[in-house]
């Protein structure tokens, strides 16, 4: 691995690291994959039932796989080599991909059979989350993880923010997802080629029984750290609660009177947000009040979270999922940097595996309850109801925490033995 040159800026170190580039690379192509893909298939299946409630089951059928397997993913995670993982992980998502396009090019009028391919979807990411983030330790030093956490925000929110734009306009133009789902496909190889050239440093980690106690570490671990319990389950809640992107599409069509162009604008306005304040942070990290800071920007989710609900302006709109996204990020990071930095090699698996059921309950299940909330109460209450529910618990959160709100800095926290 090669080391970074002494006058490089300690804001681009990360970038000294090949394998940092090339994992980010392809993790650039498979979020680029996903987020086209999600647009083709919001769009495609509202127009086929014209149900907000089945823009929640988009959200429930790749959430439940995870709820199924974190256990078992994330001890997968911490036994084999994360690597070769990885790699399968990628193949599997250009797989669900070109299902996808099967269903588009064959015509498909039922649903049933898309969320077949969306739960088939969640199987995979179900492992590729825990073993993504407990692969990024092997391939760049510790003292790096705040800028590299960083870095690999923004460049996910870059997928974020063009991945939804391309997918809703190339919909747009050949009027209909299948060449949507051929480019997530040519992404998802492009991912697959780039991990092949990994090289990582990892240590020994022993291989442990695969039992109960083993399995169940990581659920352990974060209770115990009441910092980290705080942090993931704080973004749990609030983001259930606070989420609108399963209602986008009611939005566009319904609302702002527009097409798939500006379901794509409004599917990008967060990922915009985010990727500014992780490029801010990047560059000018926290170093004071970190707990203060997160749990306030928390409360401005659910602020303008509000304010995206009452809009019937597409400019405003766009601003306030902008700041919905901004302020987002602070907690992506905060809780990104916690994890890496303060647990053991050998837990990272299991424990980045709870952590993404928590990620997952908060935007898949969230966009269920979303659908659902839409479906009983109409569009714009259901989503001012949600960001009031996310002030409601960030109150409680600051006041049942105060670890987390007396936290000064997180890189300086220390690694804890299992």
């Amino acid at each position: 691995m090669a080391e970074p040159e002494n006058s490089t800026s300690a804001g681009r170190v990360a970038f000294q690291y090949p394998s940092f580039v090339l994992f980010q690379t392809a993790r650039f192509c498979i979020v680029l994959a996903t987020e086209m893909q999600s647009v083709a298939v919001g769009w495609q299946v509202y127009e086929i039932t014209k149900r907000p409630l089945d823009l929640g089951l988009v959200g429930l059928a790749q959430f439940l796989p995870g709820i199924l397997l974190f256990l078992i993913s994330g001890h997968v995670a911490d036994r084999y080599d994360r690597r070769r993982l990885i790699v399968i992980c990628y193949v599997g998502f250009a797989v669900c991909c070109a299902l996808l396009l099967f269903t588009s090019v064959r015509n498909v009028r039922s649903v049933y059979y898309i969320f077949a391919v969306l739960v088939l979807l969640g199987i995979v990411r179900s492992f590729t989350g825990p073993v993504s983030r407990a692969l990024l330790p092997q391939l760049i030093p510790e003292e790096h993880f705040p800028s590299a956490v960083a870095w690999a925000s923004t460049i996910f929110q870059g997928a974020a923010i063009l991945g939804p734009a391309l997918g809703g306009l190339v919909y747009a133009f050949f009027r209909g997802p299948s060449a949507v789902y051929v480019l997530a496909v040519m992404m998802a190889i492009a991912a697959v080629i780039c991990t092949l050239q990994l090289k990582t440093q990892a240590k020994p980690r022993p291989r442990e029984p695969i039992n109960l106690e083993t399995v169940s570490a990581g659920l352990r671990y974060i209770w115990r750290e009441k910092v980290v319990l705080g942090s993931i389950s704080l973004d749990l809640f609030a983001v259930f609660l606070g989420g609108a992107v399963a209602l986008l599409p009611v939005y566009a069509r319904e609302i702002l009177l527009t097409g798939p162009w500006g379901l794509g604008l409004l599917r990008a306005a967060p990922g915009v947000g985010a990727a500014a304040m992780a490029l801010f942070l990047a560059h000018r990290p926290m170093r004071r009040k970190v707990g203060l800071i997160m749990l306030c920007c928390v409360a401005g989710f659910g602020l303008f979270n509000i304010l995206f609900g009452i809009s019937h302006s597409l400019v405003l709109s766009l601003i306030a999922l902008f700041l919905v996204g901004a302020t987002d990020m602070v907690s992506v990071i905060v809780r990104a940097v916690l994890i890496q930095v303060a647990t053991p090699d050998e837990m990272r698996g299991r424990v980045n595996a709870v952590d993404m059921i928590f990620i997952g309950a908060s935007n898949e299940f969230g966009e269920f309850e979303s659908g659902l909330t839409a479906q009983w109460f109409g569009t714009v209450p259901a989503v001012v109801i949600g960001g009031i529910g996310t002030l409601v618990v960030t109150a409680i959160w600051a006041w049942r925490f105060p670890e987390l709100r007396k936290v000064e800095q997180i890189h300086s926290l220390p690694n804890r033995s299992a």
